[in-house]
């Protein structure tokens, strides 16, 4: 698994009403929710961001209410994966289960600028941002999260374990 894009750079504590606004929460369509992802901490996100790029953000990413839809939206939005110096342990948890890969690495997201182009090469557990020639360890998923995170999700994860059964 490897993702490839460009970096949208966020600060510290972002939260999930910043993610998706409370406004917005009267859906569970991703599709709608990604209209709205990041919006109240970047107006141009939804407009600038194109499938496969990547957030880059401080400390405390997802902080706030347990709502699903901030991974969901940020995933929906076209977003590979999230980079972080911390994580609020409610979102690590659903972006795990909605399928959304995160990294936390305090140094990645310290020297990775908006713009940057970014690598995240996850088997090599390896995080680069080659116009700078900077390289980054980004720790491997264990096997089992690997697995549920490839599945797309918790959900899709458990239909595929039923259905060998």
């Amino acid at each position: 698994m490897q993702f490839k894009g460009k970096a949208f750079k966020f600060g510290n504590d972002v939260n999930t009403d910043e993610i998706i606004p409370a406004r917005y929460l009267n859906t569970s369509s991703p599709e709608e929710l990604a209209k709205h992802c990041m919006e109240d901490a970047d107006v141009n996100f939804v407009k600038d961001v194109r499938k496969g790029d990547i957030i880059v953000a401080g400390e405390n990413f997802g902080c706030g209410s347990s709502r699903e839809h901030a991974p969901i939206s940020i995933k929906a939005a076209g977003v590979s994966c999230v980079i972080a110096k911390s994580f609020a342990r409610i979102f690590y948890r659903n972006a795990i289960n909605i399928g959304l890969p995160i990294f936390q690495n305090q140094e990645a997201a310290g020297g990775i600028e908006k713009g940057d182009t970014v690598e995240v090469h996850v088997d090599k557990g390896e995080i680069i941002v080659p116009q700078k020639n900077k390289s980054f360890n980004a720790e491997k998923f264990p096997e089992f999260l690997k697995e549920i995170v490839t599945a797309g999700g918790l959900m899709e994860y458990a239909k595929k374990k039923a259905r060998r059964k």
